[in-house]
């Protein structure tokens, strides 16, 4: 969704009467974890040489992640050239090692993690409104959902817009053993290569100066990554892409390592190299009339594939020869020369690209520093807030602070030399002004999450939103300055600024908050046929001014009852916080039985009769009503060291989900793995979870005794080194008479997984079963794990998402039982997504089953099934 803001009309500023507007990257004040940047000399260097290279190139692949940031960093400060990656999608899907955040947001959290990656590596950053919804094994899959068409015309977008002349896919566009979103995103970006080019493909994108663009070149650059050993790559094209950059002191390798450590979430830190790098191509396509060459061969990267630029080409040579790097304030009359030599540019896109690289260019070698902030993060819409306007300049140059223009579009003077008396150090200039912010303006959240998704696209309703890694800030305020005679208009986006004691200083975005936020504690309220008692459901009220009071009414779905029907409150400040409980429970007249099966309802085989009830799920609803207005989302803030604060606007909805329910023992210890929620999951059933810790492990086999079971979270031996000396004592638990349930981990040429996790042998491969409805198979229906204390039946089955299950057993000890085969469409049947084996007293479960999404959803059969698996063989204690 465009967000409007009072200078929106600041980017399409005209460059008449000599005037410049620098629209700096606003991500670089609000949105990045930091000031507005301050280049050195060898940064400015680095930028007048690039004033001289016309080009541009876009990577293309399908998640964050998969770019190739040796060769992002490459392009972007060796080779200069305008570099750019188009993520298909935002990394949504994946998995999480930092944090329980799934979904939108890890979506949220990858896209922060690309943009400081591209901080790094100098690129600039796209994505299309694709939905990553895991892994997939075909690229038709993958296309039948994500709707081919839809994010075909986002990528051409992107591409009409970038008018890159190289385009370079990660991935082979011919079927190949990866993941099917890789093939797809190659085969999207060999489609758009000639779509783009065509005027009558989507003609209403050709509009604001938009016009189709044929790339030169489409390339394959060809990992070694997947090679198998011996292939021979002689045949490839060959870029080395090692080299070292004195001006940045570093080497491209370097540098690609920092920027890929960005991606932490997805544990993703790697060493720097200091070597040859040598990347590999292969061309896909060539525009008509362009010559075949290798790589870039054959293309102009200057100005004189430009009409009229012989000009240009001299002054930008001269003011490359004239910089003198401790006093780049010399170049700054070149610079403005430049930029009016740019007027007389015929080709539009170039002009507008290079005119911001020197308007950059002349802040950083004038040492102008220039901030707008905030007293606090958050404001509500037609509130008011306090701006302070900050500008110094460090350089011996003749600079007047002639006005600001501020967010509700009011101007104020200032008229003030920032230049230093001689001999002395300049002072910053404070300007403070109270404004009042539009009522229009919408709460803060994500362009791409502010309307309903739909089943493979986020939904986008403005067009010129898709392309943009995330929104516009929702204020702004112009700086003029008169640099020698000559004006200069700066951007910047409004931030909150604050001093961390241990981290320093610190920027987060400025938000527009709800007046109220209304956050219930649990998306999912699970009721266990036995349990007879209400669910308490806390509500969270945050006030976003002063003075908000009004009444909180759930809205109950048919057959529920919520208790109190409605709660008054009362905020007195800003920022202040009230709970609310209520309790919720199933309406007497709809008491029939909830999930799993009556008697009969399940014949041998799974197949479904007409007696069979499946769950009956149910929204809930919260409103908050503060006068005639009411509000139904709340605020999520995600904090993260590496990234700055997102802000998101969740739905005040709570899935009701009845499940008919028996358990063997409440006692759970569970050993935490990275993006874990099944601890809170279980709890929503009435177990009893208590987390262990390294010293509760350490206490030995004796200590544990106490619980009726032990869970170990996803990924916990790939990411908690100390449960390897663990080992032996959770063995011993489970000789002793316990039960251990081990849920999947990775075993890759990345991360392989060398310690054991159960008993007995076994070996952990990438099998998967990637479509949450896949036929599901008994192999033995009286197994414990199928019949204590929960019958499982087909049904158990239903209603699950993004996949049945990962990282499953590829061989196995003859000790351990199978209980499922599962399969995708056209694949052999998996039997090791769950190992059960009994060992001395007790019984250990490894399983791949997706438990980890399946809980947190509130999958009704999913805690059935788990509840057997905590159970290992006892009979229920609960009926």
């Amino acid at each position: 969704m465009r967000k409007p803001n009072a200078l929106a009309f600041v980017a399409s500023l005209a460059f008449a009467a000599g005037v410049l507007s620098l629209v700096t990257a606003v991500a670089s004040s609000a949105h990045a974890a930091g000031p507005p940047p301050q280049p050195n000399a060898a940064q400015l260097r680095l930028g007048l040489a690039k004033l001289g290279v016309v080009g541009s190139v876009l990577y293309v692949a399908a998640h964050p992640d998969d770019e190739n940031t040796a060769l992002l960093a490459y392009l972007a400060n060796g080779a200069l050239l305008r570099t750019g990656y188009l993520s298909i999608t935002r990394g949504d899907g994946g998995q999480n090692l930092i944090g329980s955040e799934q979904g939108p947001e890890l979506g949220l959290i990858r896209t922060q993690e690309l943009l400081a990656a591209r901080r790094i590596d100098g690129a600039q950053q796209f994505f299309t409104r694709a939905r990553d919804f895991g892994f997939s094994k075909s690229p038709d899959e993958t296309l039948k959902i994500w709707d081919k068409e839809a994010v075909l015309t986002d990528v051409v977008a992107v591409i009409r817009r970038f008018r890159p002349d190289v385009i370079i896919t990660r991935f082979s566009p011919e079927p190949a053993d990866t993941h099917g979103h890789h093939t797809a995103s190659a085969r999207l970006a060999v489609e758009a290569f000639r779509a783009a080019a065509d005027a009558a493909f989507h003609p209403e994108q050709l509009t604001n100066g938009v016009t189709p663009w044929q790339a030169r070149r489409l390339l394959w650059n060809r990992s070694t990554f997947l090679a198998k050993p011996g292939e021979d790559f002689s045949h490839y094209d060959k870029l080395d892409a090692g080299g070292f950059n004195p001006l940045l002191g570093a080497s491209y390798g370097e540098i690609a390592a920092e920027s890929r450590s960005m991606h932490k979430s997805q544990g993703f830190g790697v060493a720097r190299g200091r070597g040859p790098i040598v990347e590999y191509f292969s061309t896909l396509a060539e525009a008509p009339g362009v010559g075949h060459a290798p790589i870039f061969g054959g293309i102009d990267f200057t100005w004189s594939r430009v009409p009229g630029a012989a000009a240009l080409r001299a002054a930008v040579e001269a003011v490359n020869r004239d910089f003198v790097d401790a006093a780049p304030y010399r170049s700054v009359p070149q610079l403005f020369a430049i930029a009016a030599a740019l007027d007389g540019v015929g080709d539009a896109h170039w002009r507008a690209v290079k005119k911001k690289e020197v308007h950059e260019l002349i802040a950083g070698c004038a040492g102008l520093f220039a901030d707008v902030t905030a007293p606090d993060y958050r404001a509500v819409a037609g509130g008011e807030v306090e701006l302070t306007a900050t500008a110094v300049d460090r350089a011996p140059l003749a600079v007047t602070w002639k006005a600001v223009r501020f967010p509700d579009a009011s101007s104020v003077a200032v008229d003030r030399a920032l230049a230093a008396p001689a001999g002395s150090v300049a002072v910053p200039v404070d300007i403070k002004r109270k404004v009042m912010l539009p009522a229009t303006l919408p709460a803060t959240t994500p362009y791409w999450l502010a309307a309903a998704p739909e089943p493979g696209v986020y939904g986008v309703p403005d067009a010129r939103d898709i392309g943009q890694p995330e929104d516009e800030p929702p204020l702004q305020a112009e700086l003029t300055f008169d640099i020698g005679g000559r004006p200069l208009v700066l951007s910047r986006a409004v931030a909150y600024k604050w001093t961390d004691p241990v981290a320093g200083e610190r920027y987060r975005p400025f938000e527009i908050t709800p007046l109220v936020s209304v956050m219930p504690d649990s998306k999912v309220l699970m009721f266990p046929e036995r349990q007879k008692t209400p669910q308490a459901l806390a509500v969270r009220l945050v006030a976003g001014a002063p003075g908000v009071k009004g009444v909180v009414q759930p809205e109950a779905p048919e057959g529920w009852l919520v208790e109190p029907a409605s709660a008054p409150f009362e905020l007195a400040t800003k920022g202040a916080e009230a709970e609310l409980i209520f309790h919720v429970r199933r309406a007497p007249a709809s008491a029939a039985k909830p999930g799993g099966e009556k008697p009969g309802g399940e014949k041998p085989g799974g197949e479904k009769s007409a007696a069979s009830l499946p769950p009956v799920p149910a929204i809930l609803r919260v409103v908050a009503q503060v006068g005639q207005a009411r509000f139904t989302k709340g605020v999520v803030h995600i904090e993260h060291a590496h990234i700055p604060v997102q802000t998101w606007l969740a739905d005040a909805e709570v899935r009701l989900v009845p499940v008919a329910l028996a358990t063997a023992g409440k006692r759970i210890g569970y050993i935490p793995g990275p993006g874990d929620d099944v601890a809170a999951s279980l709890r929503r059933v009435g177990y009893d979870v208590t987390l262990l810790n390294d010293e509760a492990l350490r206490a030995g086999p004796a200590a544990l005794a106490r619980f009726d079971a032990i869970v170990v979270g996803v990924r916990a031996f790939n990411t908690n080194e100390r449960l390897t000396a663990a080992h032996p004592t959770l063995m011993k638990y489970v000789e002793n008479g316990g039960t251990l349930v081990a849920q999947y981990n990775t075993n890759s040429r990345l991360g392989p997984l060398t310690a054991p996790i159960g008993p007995y042998p076994f070996e952990i491969s990438h099998d998967r079963v990637t479509d949450e409805a896949a036929p599901v198979a008994f192999t033995d229906l009286k197994h414990p794990a199928l019949t204590t204390p929960n019958k499982i039946t087909g049904l158990d089955f239903e209603g699950w998402i993004q996949e049945r299950g990962l990282y499953f057993a590829g061989t196995w000890d003859p000790k351990y039982q199978t209980v499922f085969t599962m399969h995708d469409f056209g694949e052999k049947p998996l039997a090791g997504s769950l190992l059960w084996a009994r060992h001395g007293k007790g019984t250990f479960v490894y399983t791949g089953l997706a438990f980890f999404r399946e809980l947190p959803a509130g999958v009704p059969g999913a805690y059935r099934l788990f509840a057997n698996l905590l159970a290992g063989g006892r009979a229920s204690r609960d009926r």
